[in-house]
């Protein structure tokens, strides 16, 4: 662990811990982040019904471009810092993990030029395995259920044959429940 990873008062936050704590009360234990992409699936959901699939999928792909942005606009609102210091040596594998998963994103793409409601259970697969890492990252275990959850789903939906409208439905139920679950927790905590 960086020794030199201080806390805004000083103090010395030399354990893994420490990391945890600071991301969590920094991010509301992740739970606006969830509560922004499960909303951006919403939209997306919303026009593979109303629009089309290949929209959809367009609205899913550029719409993620904003999670974080609005997750941070949703902390501010709600007074919560919404950062961590730089010297939190989890705040790397944020970012490490960030990148990966946009790394994986054309794979979803690609699926999408054989069948649109592949993207979308694609994506299901690659956000829930990034949620798996954020149990590390929060040193919360309701994101290895979060996370297995959207695996399975994806699966599921995939051997169902379901329409891109469900499969971006479902992910998108998913995230906002547990957003919510988790955010009442944090929440509760505060207090």
């Amino acid at each position: 662990m960086n020794k030199e990873f201080k806390e805004k008062n000083g103090a010395p936050m030399d354990s893994f811990l420490n990391a945890q704590s600071e991301l969590r009360k920094g991010y509301a234990d992740g739970s606006l982040g969830v509560l922004a992409s499960g909303t951006v699936w919403m939209v997306a959901a919303s026009a593979a019904f109303l629009i089309s699939s290949k929209s959809a999928i367009w609205t899913l792909f550029f719409g993620g471009m904003l999670i974080y942005p609005l997750g941070l606009i949703m902390a501010k609102l709600m007074g919560i810092r919404g950062s961590h210091s730089n010297q939190n040596p989890l705040g790397k594998l944020v970012m490490e993990g960030t990148i990966f998963m946009l790394m994986c994103i054309p794979l979803a793409l690609l699926l999408s030029l054989q069948n649109h409601a592949w993207f979308f259970q694609g994506m299901l697969l690659i956000i829930g395995g990034r949620y798996l890492t954020f149990a590390t990252l929060y040193g919360i275990k309701t994101y290895w259920i979060l996370g297995g959850l959207l695996g399975v789903s994806a699966f599921a939906l995939f051997f169902l044959e379901t329409s891109p409208a469900i499969s971006a439905l479902s992910g998108s139920i998913l995230e906002i429940g547990f957003g919510i679950f988790m955010f009442t927790s944090y929440k509760r905590k505060q207090r």
